[in-house]
């Protein structure tokens, strides 16, 4: 099933804890095909966002759709028709901890489908292997594996019910170097490889410039700024200003631009 228009749709959102207001008219797009990166400062309410669209707090004010739907007004069925058709990961992965990872994987096909046992270990195992980790990798439980290895565990959870839109929160958050660029190649090659559209909430600059198409900025309790990252850093914005033009982004893009 396909859908035209934008994959998500976020407009004159308002979100708030009591008296603190966290966004006060935000509006988002994510375009069909595309990674966007979403980016802000410790308290912006990235992790809010990604929240409210997919379901896990309710926006005080304003519209969210998803697939062109709105979700305050989505029936039951049609909630769960469409929260079929994403996947996301969570920061720490979000793994039953008393699962092994093949189990891990095989439990949203065993929620929501009708498929045999036998089906549902083949895909479990066609999964793992997807992001990267071998077979053996499944027969383990999370606390067995190291951070790297639960990134990519929690990715093929993720990935278990074949979605359209896939969400990621921090995905390289906590990893070394070089196991973060792998994981920013995998996010890449899957994207492509399934068509995938990627909304990712992030604060590592090297995979903003490395695979994201646009980035999303919240400052100001609104996205202030949508655009590819070279354009970003033609802002006037003072936070985005510092963020891409600040030492940690010239030596970002330093390496992108030695790369190309």
């Amino acid at each position: 099933m396909t859908t035209q228009g934008p994959v998500v749709e976020v407009r004159g959102l308002v979100s708030a804890f009591g008296d603190m207001v966290i966004h006060d008219g935000l509006d988002l797009t994510v375009e069909r095909g595309e990674i966007l990166g979403v980016v802000g400062g410790s308290g912006a309410g990235k992790s809010v966002l990604l929240n409210t669209v997919i379901g896990l707090r309710d926006p005080q004010e304003g519209i969210v759709r998803v697939f062109g739907q709105d979700l305050q007004n989505a029936t039951r069925r049609r909630w769960t028709a469409i929260e079929r058709r994403w996947g996301v990961l969570f920061q720490q992965g979000a793994l039953f901890s008393n699962l092994t990872v093949h189990e891990n994987v095989a439990a949203p096909m065993f929620e929501h489908t009708d498929l045999s046992r036998k089906d549902i270990a083949e895909l479990a195992d066609l999964k793992i292997a997807l992001v990267g980790l071998e077979r053996a990798a499944g027969l383990r439980k999370p606390s067995e594996l190291s951070g790297g290895m639960r990134k990519r565990a929690g990715l093929a959870r993720a990935l278990a019910l074949d979605p359209e839109l896939l969400f990621l929160d921090e995905p390289t958050a906590g990893l070394d170097p070089i196991s973060a660029g792998a994981f920013d190649a995998l996010i890449k090659e899957l994207q492509s490889s399934l068509s995938l559209t990627v909304m990712m909430i992030t604060h590592d600059l090297d995979t903003l410039y490395e695979i994201t198409d646009r980035v999303a900025v919240i400052a100001d309790r609104k996205v202030v700024a949508t655009a590819p990252v070279r354009e970003l850093e033609r802002s006037t914005h003072p936070w985005i200003r510092e963020y891409f033009l600040g030492p940690r982004g010239r030596a970002a893009a330093s390496v992108k631009m030695t790369e190309a």
